[in-house]
């Protein structure tokens, strides 16, 4: 080829249409199917050398059209869905579904608006590409409405919103209902211990793996040292983000959408899995005090309501707890940094321990919050400077501070006659090792520490649905057959949902459950907002 011809050769707006086409086809698939972005390049290869061989593109005696191409609808939609994996790494339609209707006000994913923004830029330039292909080759004409059938079809994020709403409509499916055990407290030990519960940000147990991350779990597993370790809690689908997590944790229910049950899909939720009792109603009932604390706002998400909504008595977020910062002004994009909120812990469970009723506190850390984690200047003094995008770094730090509290908090004798519980709210979404993260099955953590529990590890294959009953017959409550919600005590001998039937047939039948869907948001009510930032006692 000469040196004129390959300068013909850019100048055709065919060939940029089919590298635009090509880098957008080899980008999606390796973001949906996991693969390395090197992966990329001999897909648009093939994709290139396929059209040169077909001719695609090539001027032809039929004219150019003028209409829009069907696909373009369903083109945008694998758009959204690529932008979904790739910022998050698995896609849970759930999750999607949620924060649409509990609010996602005071986000701290502002640089996550940035690459969407990026994204529905580089969406332009394609969905352009298609249309002159599909207007200048006849052949793409011919079979482009099966291609857009095709691409509505293939879609996840679509799939599953079909797999959702022809369970409504078909109005079966109770498989997981009828397991379901509503929680109740039976008999309560003469002297009920406190309950520190500390959710570490998709700090999963994956990481306590040294050949692949060295020793950024150590902390915590000097800390497991001292108490019992389950290995082996997955993930189950509707679980994977931080109010399906504590939800799944407290209530022992997957967290499944209000709004393929109602008109009104998408109107804030007033309040939240309302049918079910959960942890602290639980521990309400028994005289306890109950403190939820967390660096980021409760009205993210609707976690306020959450909390407000399930006896918790005092529900403390970056709006309450920033004024209380020497500098109001030191927070990150989500909130408070852990170091700040851990102090404020130590505070606030000196409050409580002068009131002497039992109490309970539950605590939210924010220090590995995919992509790259927020560690404070605190862990720059130990680990030296973080470069912004490793999350190792990020997980290390948050694993030291959390031994650091629960030593601190022991030292002071704040810890006497009360189990402590540290657990990830869910696993990680995508992060810089999420390639090493991925490579082999995953579990999330979770460790009992203190009321006189022997230390131990036990290995299991259970779901973080296990941890409520668990963490109840652990402070010494006696429960229905060692079962609350779906889940089972894993200091018992009875079976788990997961050994007994397996993790995908547990994820297919909630794809198909109504009856527990309905249970959970039993006397719904969406017509109106109930206000998730009503003033805190300081």
């Amino acid at each position: 080829m000469t040196l004129r011809s390959r300068s013909d050769w850019l100048k055709h707006p065919r060939w940029w249409a089919l590298l635009t086409l090509g880098l957008a086809l080899g980008y999606a698939l390796v973001t949906a199917l996991q693969l390395s972005h090197w992966g990329q390049l001999p897909i648009t290869a093939a994709w290139l050398l396929t059209a040169r061989a077909l001719r695609w593109g090539v001027p032809s005696r039929h004219p150019p059209a003028k209409g829009w191409p069907w696909s373009l609808v369903p083109l945008i939609f694998w758009g959204v869905y690529v932008y979904l994996a790739d910022s998050f790494g698995i896609v849970d339609l759930g999750a999607v579904l949620f924060h649409l209707q509990a609010g996602i006000s005071e986000h701290g994913g502002g640089e996550r608006t940035i690459v969407a923004i990026f994204y529905t830029l580089a969406m332009l330039p394609v969905l352009a590409s298609f249309t002159w292909l599909v207007r200048h080759d006849h052949r793409w004409r011919l079979l482009e409405r099966l291609l857009a059938l095709a691409l509505l079809a293939t879609n996840p994020l679509l799939y599953g919103i079909g797999q959702r709403g022809a369970a409504v409509v078909a109005e079966e499916g109770a498989w997981l209902d009828q397991r379901y055990v509503a929680p109740v407290i039976l008999e309560k030990p003469p002297s009920p211990p406190n309950l520190l519960v500390i959710y570490l940000e998709s700090l999963e147990r994956t990481y306590a793996d040294r050949e692949r991350f060295g020793d950024v779990y150590a902390p915590l597993g000097a800390l497991g040292d001292q108490g019992v370790v389950f290995e082996g809690v997955r993930q189950a689908d509707n679980t994977g983000w931080t109010m399906a997590g504590m939800i799944a944790s407290q209530c022992g229910v997957p967290l499944m959408p209000a709004g393929l049950l109602h008109d009104s899909q998408l109107e804030p939720l007033e309040r939240v899995v309302p049918g079910v009792s959960c942890l602290g109603d639980l521990l309400a009932g028994q005289g306890y005090s109950l403190t939820y604390m967390a660096g980021a706002s409760k009205r993210f998400a609707g976690k306020g309501k959450f909390y407000a909504g399930h006896g918790f008595s005092r529900v403390l977020g970056r709006d309450d707890l920033a004024p209380r910062l020497d500098d109001p002004d030191n927070l990150n994009s989500w909130g408070l940094y852990d170091d700040d909120l851990y102090a404020m812990t130590v505070d606030e469970i000196r409050r409580l321990e002068e009131q002497g009723d039992p109490w309970g506190l539950v605590n939210l850390s924010l220090a590995t919050h995919p992509p790259y984690g927020y560690p404070p200047d605190e862990c720059r003094q130990h680990q030296g400077e973080f470069e912004g995008t490793d999350i190792l770094y990020s997980v290390e730090c948050s694993a030291r501070m959390a031994h650091d509290l629960v030593k601190r908090l022991a030292g002071e004798g704040l810890l006497k006659d009360t189990l402590v519980v540290i657990a990830s709210d869910h696993l990680s979404m995508r992060v810089s090792a999420w390639e090493a993260l991925t490579a082999s099955p995953r579990s999330n953590t979770f460790m009992l520490l203190g009321n006189d529990l022997a230390p131990r590890r036990i290995k299991v294959e259970a779901s973080t649905m296990d941890i409520l009953p668990t963490v109840l017959e652990a402070m010494g409550f006696v429960i229905d057959w060692h079962r609350a919600g779906l889940g089972v005590s894993l200091l018992s001998n009875e079976p788990t949902l997961i050994e007994q039937h397996g993790l995908q047939t547990l994820n297919n039948q909630l794809k198909r459950e109504t009856a527990l869907h309905e249970r959970l948001w039993q006397g719904f009510d969406i017509g109106g907002m109930a206000p998730d930032d009503a003033p805190q006692t300081p």
